[in-house]
Parts: structure tokens; sequence; C-alpha cells
């Protein structure tokens, strides 16, 4: 199946809180939570201007696997599915049946998303990537199952905690400015 005919298939199946899971031909993937109406949110570059866009892709052709790392801070992002950079040959699936996690319910799902959305991160492929948010966001626990060496399923236990501080912060601003 072609890259459109993917992107089409998820839009016309995927559920708002779904794992979208973009398989690299050499094995390691890229995770995003799909989010309705086509869109997904990802780890992304920080700096999305035309040049950099332009520099990232050049990067990601060179490196499939981490292209876009090398250009160092991510943020979190809401972008069209047929927006995501992947290199060619990318398949892109719903990868929920890979963790096993049991899901949040939409409300906390969106809570998550609603507070890290715009967010700046360093990026860390073994204690911070783009599985680890994702699971986060889905599960409340952030879970990679593609580093070697790792139990399958095993929580990140550094990533879950720096994405609960962020998120209970704006849950305890919420509640003291609330009227």
């Amino acid at each position: 199946m072609d890259h459109q005919s993917q992107i089409e298939e998820i839009v016309s199946t995927a559920h708002f809180g779904d794992l979208i899971e973009f398989v690299y031909p050499i094995g390691y993937s890229h995770w995003g939570v799909y989010v309705e109406d086509g869109f997904v949110i990802h780890f992304a570059v920080a700096d999305q201007s035309q040049l950099m866009t332009k520099v990232s892709g050049y990067l990601q052709a060179a490196f499939p696997v981490c292209g876009d790392l090398l250009l160092g801070a991510t943020k979190i992002r809401r972008v069209p599915l047929a927006q995501v950079t992947v290199p060619k040959g990318a398949r892109i699936t719903i990868g929920n049946n890979v963790h096993a996690g049991k899901p949040s319910s939409v409300k906390k799902m969106r809570e998550r998303l609603d507070v890290l959305l715009d967010k700046q991160f360093g990026y860390d492929l073994f204690t911070f990537n783009c599985e680890h948010f994702a699971t986060y966001v889905r599960y409340g626990q952030a879970v990679c199952n593609q580093l070697p060496g790792r139990a399958k399923d095993k929580e990140c236990e550094v990533a879950t905690e720096k994405f609960d501080d962020i998120v209970m912060s704006a849950d305890i601003s919420r509640e003291l400015f609330k009227f």
C-alpha cells in the first residue's frame, strides 16, 4: 500500500487517542497520538521554519532512524498525519496492540495532550523519546519497546516522572486560579 493510501486508511479508521506507529524500513518506529480529523500529535523538530524543514528532510533522508533528532530540541506538535516526516518506505499503522497497557479515559488523554502540546523538550533516544510521549498520553505511563536490552512494556520512570510533573503543575495551576 502506498503512503497516501496508508494515510487515508488511518484517517478513516483511527479514533482519538490511538497510537500511530510510523514503522521505518530499518526496524525502528516513530510514534504519535491520533487526535481526529487527520491530525496527529508527536515529537517534532522544534524549529519549523522553512529552512529547518528542508534541513530536516535532508537529514531524514540521509539518516532514516534519527535524522530529525540530529537537530537537537524537539517540540510536541499537532500536524496533519500526511506532514509527519518519515523515510521512504515507512509503513503507517495504528499501534494500539503493541503495548500491554490499559488505555486511559479520553478525558485523561485530552488533558495530557492539552498540557504537553507546544512544549519543547530535549530528546534522548533511551530515556525520553517519541514512544515514551505517545504511551504516556495513552496509558499514563511512558514505555518504549524498541530499546535493545530492555524488557517489553517496562515503564521508563524518568520519562513518566518528567511528563507527570508538567501535567500535575498544570492541574495545580488550574485549581489555584479556579473561580
